[in-house]
């Protein structure tokens, strides 16, 4: 997730479609696959699966190439010739055009970079501007690949639009991938598929395995209790309050829409045995002095996920 300096909301429909389509071209480039996304207007999210180290045949690296450049200047389009007939001669400038091409896929980090580098060019080209878009570095969440967290995680991003009271419903937000994923976007339909595989069955395949991810991921958004004819909106004052109370538990739908800090900055998102394997490496990055605890999320019955970072009390969304 990455904020626009400070929370301007600087984003109509024609920059969320741009930045959408962004978001596409780029993991095209890099080879990872978007499971979910949503752009707000003045943040966006995107939950990818990053693959493991790449190893990529020249005409591939080259289609990558071109999709990162559809159109490319003259200088482009020599540079492409020239990669081309080194990567056909070998040799070790072949090795050298490989290696600098494969160190902007498959990393997390590179594909967030490139979005957010490319966005910014051309929405200050767009809009008169100069100067930095972005807030600060990107927050990055670590979720398990399976089961509820990611699913967990999925249904949070796709809420976006329904906390920030602009739907009522995700369905009718076009940037986010529940919406594209009703209105028929294949790539998001595989995304949800991906999402929901722990669940859905190795029986399960096609249209009947999408038509069945999309129910579930419906289900998680809303809850039981939320699709209970006349029940009222609970406001998030009133929301949080019940929260706070030891026994005061919600559906996991309603506390989607208020415990966010979890699924921003919760660190690593996962099952206990998956969060306990990045403790040590958690503790070097951030320098601790003592190893993190393994914390148990609160607020409603989440079953088995755990986090490393725990929530703020005092801080609400």
């Amino acid at each position: 997730m990455t904020r626009v300096v400070n929370g301007e909301r600087l984003f109509g429909d024609r920059e969320k479609e741009i930045l959408r389509k962004m978001i596409w071209q780029v993991a095209d480039f890099a080879g990872v696959e978007v499971l979910t996304y949503c752009v707000m207007s003045n943040h966006f999210h995107v939950l990818v699966s990053v693959p493991d180290e790449q190893v990529l045949a020249d005409e591939e690296l080259l289609r990558r190439y071109r999709v990162l450049y559809p159109k490319p200047t003259q200088y482009q389009q020599a540079s492409a010739k020239e990669m081309r007939a080194k990567l056909e001669t070998g040799g070790e400038e072949a090795d050298a055009i490989r290696k600098k091409l494969l160190a902007r896929m498959g990393d997390i980090s590179e594909f967030m970079k490139a979005v957010k580098q490319r966005f910014s060019v051309w929405y200050n080209r767009n809009h008169d501007r100069y100067g930095t878009l972005w807030a600060d570095r990107f927050k990055s969440v670590l979720v398990e690949g399976k089961g509820a967290p990611l699913q967990t995680m999925a249904a949070y991003i796709d809420l976006n639009p329904v906390r920030a009271g602009l739907v009522e419903d995700p369905k009718d937000y076009r940037f986010c991938g529940y919406g594209e994923a009703v209105a028929g976007c294949e790539e998001m339909r595989k995304g949800l598929v991906r999402v929901w595989a722990s669940r859905l069955g190795a029986d399960l395949a096609g249209d009947t395995a999408c038509a069945a991810a999309l129910q579930a991921h419906r289900s998680l958004i809303f809850g039981k209790r939320a699709a209970e004819p006349g029940l009222p909106e609970m406001t998030r004052q009133q929301a949080l309050k019940v929260l706070e109370k030891d026994d005061g538990l919600l559906p996991i739908a309603d506390v989607l829409r208020c415990r966010v800090r979890y699924l921003t900055d919760g660190a690593v998102l996962g099952s206990e045995e998956f969060v306990r394997g990045f403790v040590g490496k958690w503790q070097m990055e951030k320098a601790r002095k003592h190893p993190p605890k393994v914390n148990r999320l609160r607020g409603s019955d989440w079953g088995n996920i755990r986090v490393i970072q725990g929530l703020r009390r005092q801080v609400f969304g």
